[in-house]
């Protein structure tokens, strides 16, 4: 990877749908390793996957990246992202609205699909986020929807 480019693991978490949630990002820039993750209490696994894409994309404006690469195995969020698929969960529309601003400030961003089973770092940290009920970072401002 060069200087301005950077690459991101996202995954939620929800022990039932809806349930207690979690989200995990392992995200790669300028040689180092970040993990972040948060308990987002009950809500839906689709939210915690959004969230988990806020939390990206926010770090990633945060430090100025403008080439990033993210990664999930939400096929539905990959399909939303990329326009196959329309977000048609009204809970869905204002964190899906938030995700549009955010990657709009990326010069370069795109989203890819990957098998779950090559997703486990970022998995594993949202299911520590829910275990551990870990605090959402500071500096990331999440709005989640209610259903």
């Amino acid at each position: 990877m060069k200087g301005n480019e950077a690459r991101a693991w996202i995954d939620g978490a929800s022990r039932g749908n809806p349930g207690e949630a979690g989200f995990g990002v392992i995200f790669e820039a300028d040689g180092e390793t970040h993990e972040i993750a948060g308990f987002l209490g009950r809500t839906t696994n689709n939210v915690a996957e959004y969230a988990g894409l806020v939390a990206a994309l926010t770090f990633a404006e945060r430090r100025g990246l403008d080439n990033l690469t993210l990664f999930s195995d939400s096929q539905l969020l990959v399909r939303q992202l990329n326009g196959a698929y329309k977000v048609k969960a009204p809970h869905l529309v204002p964190i899906f609205l938030k995700v549009l601003k955010l990657r709009r400030s990326i010069t370069r961003c795109d989203i890819q699909h990957l098998p779950r089973e090559e997703n486990r770092q970022a998995d594993r940290l949202a299911n520590t986020a829910i275990d551990q009920r870990l605090p959402v970072p500071d500096w990331l401002e999440l709005e989640l929807p209610t259903q």
